[in-house]
């Protein structure tokens, strides 16, 4: 998680980075909570994959609240990870606010 947090800093800010994949990173909730807290103040990105990852339920709960702000990501992937039914609910919720996401790709998809 500590990639993630030195990804989130730059990230915070970065104003040209459109598309940033860290699937399959090992990414727990500390290192959700640091991209959550980027996103709320990134501007460029568009295009997320967490896809693959060990973000489960306070991490979901991060990228829920990050949603709410984030006005710029378009497409986001939280695919074979561990989010309950109940932070999946959150996510859609935050759905309600946020006007860019036109993307939500395998948010209840687990690895088999």
């Amino acid at each position: 998680d500590s990639g993630a947090k030195s990804i989130s800093d730059a990230l915070k800010h970065n104003t040209s980075l459109t598309i940033l994949n860290l699937c399959l990173n090992n990414i727990s909730e500390s290192g959700a909570k640091s991209i959550s807290d980027a996103l709320k103040h990134n501007t460029s990105l568009t295009n997320l994959d967490l896809g693959g990852n060990k973000i489960s339920d306070s991490g979901a709960k991060s990228i829920s609240d990050a949603l709410k702000h984030n006005t710029s990501l378009t497409i986001l992937n939280l695919g074979a990870n561990d989010i309950s039914d109940s932070e999946a609910k959150s996510i859609s919720d935050a759905l309600k606010h946020n006007t860019s996401l036109t993307n939500l790709i395998n948010i209840r998809c687990t690895e088999t």
